[in-house]
């Protein structure tokens, strides 16, 4: 169980589009918009990992056409979030984006999200600890999962609320905000050039 637990957090540590999405959602719009896109991506990650329990996730990533649709609707959502956390307090005429990402909007985030999957998947499929029951032994990984997933977003959404509350310039915010979106964006990089260029 304790190396469950221990490599469950080595994934959920390293960034990915829910924990980067959500400190961009706290620099550019503060705590209330970020508690609710939060709670939706939470909502959201069980979704997917009840998917993953099930073995619906699996099923569905083993067919090719099925991870297309994914990493293509993920990959325009994710940029879609990038450009709302870029404009947002940009003043670009038109474009600034005043309204943020909601509860909603994260949980469609963690539905086409390929890492939600992938940790879901790991998590499941891998690390039997409780071997008398399945039943428990999913129980008690959900229990696990969530009690690492939480801290760790709520640290991500601190860092993000506590960069756009520093009373910087509004030059300074915006580079912040761009640089949040860069990554949102780099992320995406990653996951187009694994698909396409990755081992098969």
């Amino acid at each position: 169980m304790l190396s469950f637990a221990a490599a469950i957090l080595a994934i959920l540590a390293s960034p990915g589009p829910g924990v980067l999405s959500l400190a961009g959602v706290g620099s550019a719009f503060g705590y209330r918009a970020a508690w609710a896109y939060g709670t939706g991506l939470f909502v959201g990650s069980n979704l997917v990992m009840l998917a993953a329990a099930s073995g619906l996730a699996a099923l569905l990533i083993a067919r090719q056409d099925i991870r297309l649709v994914f990493m293509v609707l993920s990959s325009a959502y994710l940029l879609y979030l990038a450009a709302r956390v870029a404009l947002a307090g940009s003043k670009i005429g038109f474009m600034e984006a005043t309204h943020p990402p909601g509860f909603w909007g994260a949980v469609v985030l963690q539905i086409f999200n390929p890492k939600a999957y992938a940790v879901g998947i790991f998590a499941f499929a891998n690390y039997p600890f409780w071997p008398e029951s399945l039943g428990v032994e999913i129980i008690l990984k959900f229990l696990i999962l969530n009690l690492i997933w939480v801290p760790i977003h709520i640290v991500w959404m601190w860092a993000g609320v506590s960069l756009g509350r520093l009373d910087l310039a509004p030059q300074t915010q915006r580079i912040i905000n761009m640089a949040m979106a860069a990554a949102l964006v780099a992320v995406v990089g990653v996951a187009l050039y694994a698909a396409f260029y990755g081992p098969s």
